[in-house]
């Protein structure tokens, strides 16, 4: 019985340290949409997120600063299949970019895009694009609707969000740069693969997407027309 035991915490240890360190930030960022999803008075407002076309979620987004600032992370997103009534596998993607202003310090923010339209979208599925200039941003709304905030809808691509110390509301992230990561996608599906190649040809997705899949499908199933 001893024996038994000792080999299955061996097994156990192994299939931990098995798993790397990309599904790792995947399994991240569904536990980072999940928290924030769950406090629905205070989360993304379901009207626009039944709206979305893709999600975009960034575990612990780097920002450190004296004078010069900049932003540094490492995520994934996902958009709706083909029919638009679940979600697709997901693909990798880096988010990196600077500012210049009196800052001091340093921080970690789990950060959230929505993408509200098709061309919006499809400029996820280029090698890199930049936020506020081939693509509209805007710091996204918190709460159960947006029924006042409808110029939202009409003027931003993507909608942006950041939860920093328990706190979770809009922010701006114009200037960064969007780009695929190719090692990170390569390390999930165990070939090289491009973001475009992931979102159209929707392979079975890695087991440490689940949880992220699970709530989108959850917390929006179809695509409201």
């Amino acid at each position: 019985m001893k024996k038994t035991l000792a080999l299955m915490g061996l097994v156990l240890t192994s299939s931990l340290f098995a798993q790397s360190n990309e599904e790792k930030r995947l399994k991240a960022a569904g536990d980072v949409l999940h928290e924030i999803m769950e406090v629905r008075e205070k989360a993304i407002p379901q009207d626009l997120l039944d709206k979305s076309e893709c999600a975009v979620v960034i575990p612990s987004l780097k920002k450190g600063a004296f004078i010069l600032g900049g932003k540094y992370g490492k995520g994934f997103f996902t958009c709706r299949n083909a029919s638009g009534d679940g979600w697709g596998s997901p693909a990798s993607i880096i988010v990196e970019g600077g500012s210049v202003g009196f800052q001091i310090g340093g921080s970690e923010s789990d950060v959230i895009l929505l993408v509200m339209n098709k061309k919006g979208a499809n400029r996820l599925l280029n090698n890199q694009f930049k936020l506020g200039g081939e693509a509209s941003v805007a710091a996204g709304p918190v709460g159960r609707t947006t029924s006042a905030q409808t110029d939202i809808l009409l003027t931003a691509e993507i909608l942006s969000y950041s939860r920093s110390r328990g706190v979770f509301a809009g922010i701006s992230l114009e200037g960064a740069t969007l780009r695929q990561d190719l090692d990170g996608n390569k390390d999930l599906y165990g070939k090289t693969m491009t973001n475009k190649e992931i979102i159209e040809g929707n392979p079975k997705p890695p087991a440490a997407a689940s949880g992220l899949l699970a709530d989108l499908n959850k917390f929006s199933p179809r695509k409201s027309k």
